[in-house]
């Protein structure tokens, strides 16, 4: 009897001895990654990321915005976590893609990576600007394949990958890229929502008429249904050059992670992996670092028109399931996307 009481007692103590989440944007909660010798990058994490810790059932990765603050981001995920009832047997974790370039300029810890700000960025897993052999998506391999490792989760059982506004095109074009995603054992998710553009899968492009029109996406925050019945058809390369070049398309990768990739894969990619779409209900106004460059606006006139518009376009065309939430009562606002009572199970997903 004494030996099956100690027995017990010593398979309860890492139970009780395990630390509470680290839920707030500080030095405690930094995990440093690397991803080369001497070239590593960092991220926000509730809990250890190279430490066994069987508990942890579901993993979280939340991309920040265009202004790359992690912190608020990580401080949306926790929060979100909180009200799901997952802090405990999830790991939530914020990536830090910070670039010193100019209009980004943040300050780098040592041997920080600098990804790229500009052109095929960080936000297309294009080259970073300290090696360019390192990309935005390595990054996010390197995050995969750490949350994978049975020796740390063994009882990982789902991934998501969640992102809004430049974290949506992440999480958008990362999903048709992923190199790490099919071979990790553990299945991935990935949450899509309110980017300013997609990489279009072909040449075609929105019909600005009838529910394609900007008027209707104008009036678009009226209704909580997604919009459907749009016409696509030839673009008139004239009125935007680049319309269809990595990342508004899928021409002219000639460097970054997605450059020796075919654009059969990527179709290939996007059709059958689990995508996502967020798409808020009165995200019809240009805020929040709207893209109006003419190869976005050849996308639609609004994020909530373009992601309902690219979803049809998947669907019809490469045979996508393709989910799509229309988030009631949000805009262009993290906070109030991934918190919302409809969104907390698609990140937080029910695990056995």
């Amino acid at each position: 009897m004494r030996a099956l009481l100690l027995a017990l007692i010593a398979c309860a103590v890492p139970m009780l001895t395990r630390a509470a989440p680290c839920v707030t944007a500080t030095v405690e909660c930094e995990r440093w990654i690397e991803l080369k010798p001497g070239e590593r990058a960092m991220a926000y994490a509730t809990r250890p990321l190279d430490q066994p810790d069987p508990a942890v059932r579901r993993a979280l990765i939340m991309v920040h915005g265009t202004l790359r603050n992690a912190d608020h981001y990580f401080a949306t995920a926790t929060a979100a976590g909180f009200l799901a009832g997952a802090l405990d047997d999830s790991v939530i974790i914020a990536p830090a893609f910070h670039s010193a370039a100019r209009h980004c300029e943040d300050k780098l810890a040592p041997r920080e990576v600098d990804f790229s700000c500009t052109g095929d960025s960080w936000r297309s897993g294009g080259p970073a600007s300290s090696d360019p052999k390192l990309t935005s998506f390595d990054f996010a391999d390197a995050l995969l394949r750490r949350l994978a490792d049975k020796q740390l989760f063994p009882n990982l059982k789902m991934i998501v990958i969640a992102g809004h506004s430049a974290g949506g095109q992440f999480v958008a074009r990362y999903a048709m890229a992923s190199r790490a995603a099919d071979d990790l054992g553990v299945p991935v998710r990935f949450v899509v929502a309110n980017p300013s553009s997609y990489a279009w899968p072909d040449a075609t492009r929105l019909i600005p008429e009838g529910v394609g029109s900007p008027a209707a996406a104008a009036a678009a925050w009226k209704d909580e249904a997604p919009h459907e019945g749009f016409g696509f058809g030839a673009f008139d390369a004239a009125k935007a050059p680049g319309f269809d070049r990595w990342p508004y398309g899928l021409e002219d990768r000639t460097g970054g992670y997605t450059a020796g990739m075919s654009d059969d894969a990527l179709r290939h990619n996007l059709a059958r992996r689990d995508v996502t779409y967020l798409l808020s209900q009165v995200d019809t106004l240009p805020l929040g670092g709207f893209d109006d460059s003419p190869s976005a606006m050849a996308q639609g006139a609004t994020r909530r028109q373009r992601g309902e518009a690219f979803v049809q376009q998947i669907r019809q065309t490469l045979g996508a399931k393709a989910p799509v939430i229309i988030v009631p009562e949000c805009g262009h606002n993290d906070r109030c996307v991934y918190t919302t009572d409809q969104v907390l199970p698609v990140i937080f997903p029910p695990v056995q």
